[in-house]
């Protein structure tokens, strides 16, 4: 799968960009709202999956809001040719991992926190929420286990087939990079 963004300029001096398409397999495009008095190019991203997660949890209702609140060991699987970018990996590392959350809604902005109806709507930019304009996910994870095309990690609450689009090592203190 490959994610694409494109721009193109409106009458209305502002940006908009193509239709959702989602698919697993080929080409993904998707569109931002428009951006009146920004400086954004006319130009396109791409964004191609390392890998998927493979989990118990299938069913993000039934999912955990974060890892650390009972996620099961989780495998992220990667792709033939991004094998050797995971190849100084090792069990013990903390790593942030960035997902396309797949199955969010992307026309939400404000949201219940937690899905507390109690509690009053936020912009989902200051809340966790998958349902967000680019549903880009941030996970902080350990990696448990390191396999020959997978890593096993705790803490990762993305369900099953969730696109990995990169790992990030988390780091320590400025004296220790």
């Amino acid at each position: 799968m490959v994610v694409s963004i494109a721009a193109a300029q409106c009458d209305s001096g502002g940006y908009s960009v193509a239709n959702i398409h989602s698919s697993t397999i080929g080409m993904t495009t998707f569109g931002t709202t428009t951006n009146r008095g920004g400086d954004m190019s006319e130009s396109g991203y791409q964004l191609r999956p390392v890998g998927q997660v493979e989990s118990r949890l299938t069913d993000p209702t039934a999912a955990p809001k974060q890892g650390d609140e009972g996620a099961p060991t989780a495998r992220i699987v990667f792709r033939p040719e991004f094998l050797p970018a995971a190849a100084d990996l090792h069990a013990g590392d903390r790593v942030l991992v960035l997902t396309w959350l797949h199955r969010g809604d992307r026309e939400v902005l404000s949201v219940h926190p937690r899905g507390d109806p109690r509690r009053p709507r936020q912009g989902v930019f200051s809340t966790r929420s998958q349902d967000r304009p680019n549903p880009i996910g941030l996970h902080p994870v350990t990696v448990v286990d390191v396999e020959p095309d997978a890593i096993v990690v705790r803490d990762l609450e993305a369900i099953a087939g969730t696109p990995v689009l990169d790992l990030k090592p988390v780091l320590g203190a400025v004296r220790e990079r």
